[in-house]
């Protein structure tokens, strides 16, 4: 049974696909970030394994709550590492880099979830989708928050 919500199935379509790359991206990103508060390692260790935590387990809610719009828009959200992978725009870190490249790193993932979030926000606001358009601006107003906080510990 198709939802009736409002907007058409060819949006509602379109809609989805791109809040999959969000969640992938989302995805992508909490890995990472999970990965990096496992095992860094500095003179920052302590601070940085709590910040990590506090980062991971905040994304971690969200990707539930973008593949619920995904599902409330009557399409299947993506739940695989392969499907991740090719939606993505966040590349898996490499190694074990310390905890200056996790940074950046980081700050890098961060920023392009926000680029992806201002790319889906005109298709959720030309469908008169307020549901999506709230959940991404509020997306992006983390992740700018999170950017801002990082780039701050390199100064």
């Amino acid at each position: 049974m198709q939802p009736n919500i409002g907007i058409d199935e060819g949006k509602r379509k379109e809609l989805a696909k791109g809040l999959s790359r969000l969640l992938a991206d989302t995805y992508t990103l909490y890995l990472k970030t999970h990965n990096f508060h496992w095992n860094v390692t500095g003179p920052h260790f302590n601070d940085l394994h709590a910040m990590f935590m506090t980062q991971y387990t905040e994304m971690w809610t969200a990707v539930d709550e973008v593949a619920e719009r995904i599902r409330a828009l009557g399409e299947f959200a993506p739940g695989g590492y392969k499907a991740f992978a090719s939606l993505s725009s966040i590349k898996e870190a490499e190694g074990n880099p310390d905890w200056k490249e996790m940074i950046r790193q980081l700050v890098d993932g961060h920023e392009t979830v926000i680029r992806t979030c201002r790319e889906l926000l005109p298709l959720t606001q030309g469908a008169d989708d307020e549901s999506s358009t709230a959940l991404i601006s509020d997306r992006m107003r983390v992740h700018e928050k999170t950017a801002w906080m990082l780039r701050a510990l390199m100064g």
